[in-house]
């Protein structure tokens, strides 16, 4: 096969939804964790989980950065104490003070980390050490500056710049109301007035400069007033962007988590109930795509289709809506675990007890839908997960039931027009592929033999660089046996691999139930059983993992499991 490229690379390449010859929508989705932790409701975005996660990283940026100003001002303040001649009066209370602000500094930054504590009294107290104790410091400094200028140069500094930094970095840095802002802020507006007013009643020579130059502390009063209520103003712009935010991730009754995944037609998202609190994931309509006719049918479609499901190893529909500005949605149960292309692409081909256990439950569930007379046409790796169900390791789950469609119906013509080729080209059938005749059950039953090759070798049996090679393949060339790539595997679920990638579906078995039975009749059926899928997750639950890197939002929201939708 000298036209093969690598396994994952061909998932990436060809885990696509083909509309049309020569216009294909591709349908690609991300990976994520298999294990989550929820981000608890909350109808205000004040102190929610959300805002503690928020307010830890944000206090912890501000811890640091005060901690290098006052580092690089401890330099200077130890070339005066020591250096500085006849004008610094040493003050070694006051430099002390300094070196365990810096270390004060240091340890809150410290005890601020990720993994850190980040309960709502905690963070609030870590808050008024991180502020509170550089205003006393800066009090303390600026009142020993103002006497040292006094009596050397008959003057005094302007208090106003020390504390106009320190108003600005509480009020970029701290997630607030901004009613709690402005008592913060309007402490530190007082804070250099009230320095001016102790000078001017405790010190006659302060007094005597105030007393001469009233213009000057009605200029520092009104830049301080000034300002302060610019920064006021802007924690309640702030405040009011993170509101709209945090209402525009509302979507009904559901408060939307994170991202889950993307594909061609929508976006599948982790939720959850407000009343209820149970976890979900939403797929939605993108924005762009929301006018287009298809693909709300397409989307309808598959809610309807999923809906009347109801079989364990199918995916269950909660909810089905429209949002007041046009976002077409619907909730679906939430799945942790791993797809069967992530599962393989990580950890490599499966046992054959292993791919029997899972192949067993996918025949359950397709035998739901052709009992209905409904196809999927759609079945790969990506749209199977081995999920943690009720208890229950290596529940197997069939998802995306966007390209079902009743036998021989008539409907939705504008779909599936003649000539149109619906499906994914690694996995589609060649009947689909050729897109001669209407598919039926027997589709699909062509679709999990390659399902099983894949699970048991680690690609699927064409692995072309253009899909229309992998078309043309699926069409009229024959398959390698799964043995003669792994030859450890079992000879009777070789066979049954292979009957079910016939090209004539006259060859292939006739029903879903008919491949299910032979598989019971396997010599590995049964072997792996759920002891082993416990096992196998606890013992690969670390590698299983895909943590995503920390950033200001990763850390508020969750961690994840993914669903493809």
């Amino acid at each position: 096969m000298s036209n093969a490229t690598p396994p994952n690379s061909m998932d990436r390449h060809f885990e696509e939804t083909v509309i049309a010859p020569g216009n294909s929508a591709v349908d690609r989705t991300t990976s994520s964790s298999p294990h989550i932790a929820l981000v608890e409701g909350s109808s205000s975005p004040h102190f929610s989980r959300v805002t503690q996660s928020l307010l830890r990283f944000r206090l912890r940026v501000a811890t640091i950065t005060m901690f290098g100003i006052f580092a690089v001002y401890f330099v200077w303040h130890l070339y005066q104490y020591f250096w500085g001649g006849d004008i610094a009066e040493k003050n070694s209370t006051l430099l002390g003070f300094h070196a365990g602000l810096l270390v004060v500094l240091a340890l809150s930054g410290y005890l601020l980390c990720p993994k850190c504590d980040a309960r709502r009294g905690v963070l609030r107290m870590q808050e008024w050490v991180v502020f509170g104790l550089p205003a006393v410091f800066l009090l303390m400094s600026q009142y020993h500056s103002m006497q040292l200028c006094v009596r050397e140069y008959g003057m005094f500094q302007n208090p106003a710049p020390g504390w106009l930094l320190l108003i600005f970095i509480y009020a970029l840095f701290i997630p607030n109301t901004w009613q709690r802002a402005a008592g913060v802020i309007s402490a530190m507006v007082v804070a250099p007035l009230a320095l001016l007013a102790y000078a001017y009643a405790t010190d006659r020579l302060c007094y005597d400069i105030i007393y001469g130059n009233p213009e000057m502390l009605g200029e520092i009063g009104l830049k301080m007033v000034i300002c302060g209520a610019v920064a006021i103003f802007g924690v309640y712009t702030i405040n009011v962007l993170r509101t709209e935010a945090f209402h525009a991730k509302q979507l009904g009754q559901y408060r939307l988590s994170r991202s889950l995944g993307a594909g061609g037609m929508g976006e599948v998202y982790l939720a959850h109930h407000y009343l209820m609190k149970r976890p979900c994931a939403i797929k939605i309509i993108r924005p762009e795509k929301a006018g287009d006719s298809n693909v709300l049918a397409r989307f309808e479609r598959e809610v309807h289709a999923s809906s009347k499901l109801s079989h364990w190893n199918n995916i269950d529909i909660f909810d089905y809506g429209r949002t007041e500005d046009g976002t077409f949605y619907y909730v679906m149960e939430y799945l942790p675990g791993l797809n069967v292309s992530d599962l393989v692409n990580r950890f490599g081909p499966l046992p054959a007890g292993r791919v029997i256990h899972l192949l067993r439950q996918i025949c359950d569930a397709l035998n739901e839908a052709h009992s209905q007379g409904m196809i999927h046409r759609d079945i790969k790796p990506a749209n199977v997960f081995a999920a943690k169900r009720g208890g229950y390791y290596d529940v197997a789950k069939l998802l995306d039931f966007g390209l079902a469609k009743p036998i021989a119906s008539t409907e939705d013509s504008q779909l599936t027009q003649e000539g149109m080729i619906t499906g994914s080209p690694l996995f589609m059938s060649p009947e689909q592929a050729s897109g001669e005749g209407e598919p039926d059950a027997r589709s699909d039953i062509y679709s999990v033999g390659i399902l099983a090759y894949f699970m048991l070798t680690g690609h699927a049996p064409f692995e072309y660089d253009r899909p229309i090679k992998v078309i043309i393949a699926h069409a009229h060339e024959a398959v390698v046996p799964p043995s003669e790539q792994i030859s450890s595997i079992p000879h009777d679920l070789e066979a049954i691999v292979m009957r079910c990638l016939a090209k004539d579906p006259d060859d292939r078995f006739q029903s879903i139930l008919d491949m299910a039975d032979a598989l019971d009749k396997c010599e590995s059926s049964g072997t792996w059983k759920q002891a082993d899928a416990v096992k196998w997750w606890t013992e690969n639950e670390t590698i299983a993992e895909c943590p995503q890197p920390e950033d200001e939002h990763s850390q508020a929201e969750t961690r994840i499991a993914e669903i493809r939708g």
